[in-house]
């Protein structure tokens, strides 16, 4: 039915915009309570005392859990996970204090107001101790993580110091990135309801069995006790991929009120207690010949980590695969500090780490005099230069070339502050964005039911991202019924596992699981008609008809024809079903897989104040077989409007002093607005990934973010004169800065 690719309105639309999509904080439950977080003052130490007296006597407290009363967790709450799938979690096992904002109780009241008010009069007495806060005193006790999400730590390829010795032109800079924290539309929430031994949690979570998994071992419970619903999630971009100290929490709560439970994170609780992007700090030496040939280059990257809990921002991940560089060394390390473990931002590592590769690519083309588009074309890597593997599909070279077209990259004059209409300076950028083509096992089930429409479920979840409607094309296409004729579920842990909506992974996962189910449904529906003597199109073959909206019809006649419906009935009237798994099988011992894109930027920089406003960003992308053009063009677009957020605006203040984030709010936490963003072209390679899955499509969710920085940073570049290797770029640093030109 060709319904692969077409621009599909979303089919959860209308729910959304009518408000009939029901998130996790909004479903209803008889006696339910509602609890409020309460976080630590001081970010290292113990706690000393706990006053509650004043609270317990307050209208409508039910109950107040701090260490002092919580229940027992097995292994102290340490589930036999290695992170990220099971956390080192705040759970009220003993009194010692981490970071500042760390969960020390909670509050439960019949209520919301009532627990709000209670929380804040709960006194608790802090012991207080030496803190770790400041990055740069730190970084003498960083040491090497263990294999970083499976993947090496350090890598050395040729002879890293022969070819830095090679080049006649070298780039050493350091380049710096800020700790940023997620701050979706929907802050986490959980509703806990206990059944006897079984739990239900409606949950913020971008991954329902991971979070049913972690949750049922931090219990000790079996897992079939565990039930997680998320139908709707207001954007996860990481934060949500893992399950946080607050939804054990509100189960231990819900536990010990014998009540459902209500917990809801405040704004200012995002900062901390669930993750966020840390703080990197990189150093880039790139040698190459008066050519552009690079020769040589060097990535040592430091990001901060937390004293509980190890997670590494994997910067140098991009710079192993991108250019064919011979000799090149990169390296790892973390920098432990008293604040909340780090966790998946929006295309983490690559995000951070391809600001600080692109910028250097930049300054070594300006050091060269040479063009930026063709040093990066001079150093094409036609093979995985870590790997030695050919890539699976890649159209980078094709996307820089129209890229630059579309852009009109040849009017840029290279000179910095060569172009300007009067008093605004006017610079152009660019950089490549790449993202690794991941995918997992999935699993899926398809159902023909008797009146004729069809289901379609698979454990996985809609982030935001248009999942509902991208697994109906997918289901509808195989099975041959109209959209409008498909139910997709998702969202629930009783549902065929899927993997976490994370690491761009969904696409390429479930859509393989879905096809597969909906195409043995629809061939079975096919053998039912073929087989009945009072189907119209009985005694045909199976190559003989097809399935167009619902209905079996004979390619030769078309005035045979049977609704799915009509035999189903004559069947008994029973729903059929299929199911499909599917798993990656050996092809990343083959191929490489990644997406790559190039993105143009076009700022505009006031001369006197150094004020900068991105014009417009022109990007083109190969991302494997479009599945929805509507959708995928949302996803993009986003990813850019966020990378010029991390370029310009994005940084979570830290006070090394106490360790508080001090704009721990949207009022100073500055993210985007429409006034923000200028114009945004977006446009693909024709591309279809053969190896990846059967239907030859990447994810496409985070390399949208990559690049944007870095083609922002060095049109500033050329714009002022002025390299800010210091994200995010502001006008202080603009106005401030030294010139390079």
């Amino acid at each position: 039915m060709n319904m692969i690719g077409l621009p599909l309105d979303r089919t959860d639309g209308l729910l959304k915009v009518t408000g009939e999509a029901r998130y996790a904080a909004e479903f209803p439950a008889a006696r339910l309570a509602h609890a409020v977080l309460v976080t630590s003052t001081v970010p290292s130490g113990s706690i000393a005392s706990i006053d509650s007296a004043r609270m317990q006597s307050m209208p409508g407290v039910i109950l107040v859990m701090t260490y002092q009363n919580a229940m027992k967790l097995p292994n102290g709450g340490r589930p036999p996970l290695a992170p990220p799938a099971g956390r080192h979690l705040s759970l009220l096992q003993d009194n010692q204090v981490h970071y500042s904002n760390e969960p020390v109780a909670v509050v439960v009241a019949e209520t919301l107001e009532q627990a709000t008010d209670a929380a804040r009069q709960l006194r608790i007495t802090y012991q207080s101790a030496p803190a770790t806060l400041d990055f740069a005193r730190a970084k003498s006790t960083a040491h090497a993580p263990d294999k970083p999400q499976g993947r090496q730590t350090d890598t050395l390829r040729g002879d890293i110091a022969a070819g830095l010795a090679s080049g006649t032109t070298r780039i050493d800079a350091v380049y710096t990135t800020p700790m940023e924290h997620h701050n979706p539309m929907e802050p986490h929430a959980v509703l806990a309801m206990w059944d006897g031994p079984k739990l239900t949690l409606y949950d913020t979570t971008q991954g329902v069995s991971g979070a049913k998994t972690a949750v049922s071992k931090t219990f000790g419970i079996e897992a079939d006790n565990v039930h997680v619903i998320s139908p709707f999630v207001g954007g996860g971009f990481g934060c949500k991929g893992s399950s946080w100290s607050h939804v054990t929490l509100c189960a231990m709560a819900a536990k010990q009120t014998g009540r459902p439970v209500r917990l809801a994170l405040e704004r200012p609780q995002m900062f901390g207690p669930v993750g966020g992007r840390p703080m990197t700090e990189q150093h880039f030496v790139i040698a190459a010949r008066g050519d552009g040939t690079l020769t040589g280059m060097r990535h040592d990257t430091y990001s901060n980590t937390s004293v509980i809990e190890d997670w590494t921002e994997t910067c140098a991940m991009v710079t192993r695969m991108l250019y064919a560089v011979p000799n090149q060394s990169t390296t790892h390390r973390l920098v432990p500090l008293n604040v909340g473990t780090p966790t998946f931002m929006r295309a983490p590592g690559e995000a951070t780490g391809s600001f600080a590769l692109e910028s250097a690519m930049d300054e070594l083309a300006w050091a060269l005099k040479m063009d930026p588009v063709a040093l990066r074309l001079k150093n094409y890597a036609e093979v995985d230069p870590q790997d030695n593997k050919p890539g699976a599909s890649k159209g980078l070279r094709e996307g820089v070339r129209v890229g630059a077209e579309k852009f009109g990259w040849s009017r840029r004059t290279p000179a910095p502050r060569s172009m300007r209409d009067g008093n605004t300076l006017i610079g152009l950028g660019m950089a490549t964005a790449t993202y690794p083509a991941n995918r997992s096992a999935a699993s899926a089930i398809a159902r023909i039911l008797p009146d004729g429409t069809a289901t379609v479920a698979s454990g996985t979840q809609d982030i935001g991202t248009g999942t509902y409607t991208v697994m109906t094309q997918v289901a509808a296409d195989a099975m041959g019924f109209s959209p409008d004729a498909i139910r997709f579920a998702l969202g629930d842990s009783s549902l065929p596992q899927a993997p976490v909506s994370g690491g761009s992974q969904s696409v390429a996962s479930v859509s393989p699981a879905v096809r597969d189910a909906a195409t043995q449904v629809r061939a079975r529906l096919v053998a039912m008609a073929l087989a009945d003597p009072a189907s119209p199109v009985h005694g045909a073959t199976p190559d003989e008809v097809t399935v167009e909206n619902g209905w079996v019809i004979s390619m030769k006649d078309a005035s045979r024809r049977d609704p799915a419906g009509a035999i189903l009935a004559r069947a008994g009237g029973q729903p059929i079903e299929a199911r499909a798994s599917v798993k990656p099988g050996d092809e990343k011992q083959k191929f490489s897989f990644h997406s790559f894109g190039a993105v143009f930027a076009e700022v505009h920089v006031d001369a006197d104040l150094g004020m900068i406003r991105v014009a417009r960003i022109t990007s083109v992308y190969g991302v494997g077989r479009l599945l929805n053009a509507k959708t995928a063009n949302s996803q993009l677009m986003g990813g850019i409007v966020w990378g010029i957020g991390a370029a310009l605006e994005e940084k979570t203040d830290l006070d090394t002093r106490h360790g508080r984030f001090v704009n721990a709010n949207l009022a100073e936490y500055h993210v985007p607005v429409n006034a923000d963003i200028g114009a945004i072209d977006i446009s693909f390679i024709d591309e279809v990934d053969p190896h990846i899955n059967s239907l030859g499509a990447k994810g496409i969710g985070e390399i949208g973010i990559t690049g944007v920085s870095a083609a922002i940073a060095n049109a500033v570049f050329h714009a002022t004169g002025v390299r800010v290797r210091d994200l995010p770029i502001t006008l202080d640093k603009v106005f401030m800065g030294s010139t390079q030109a």
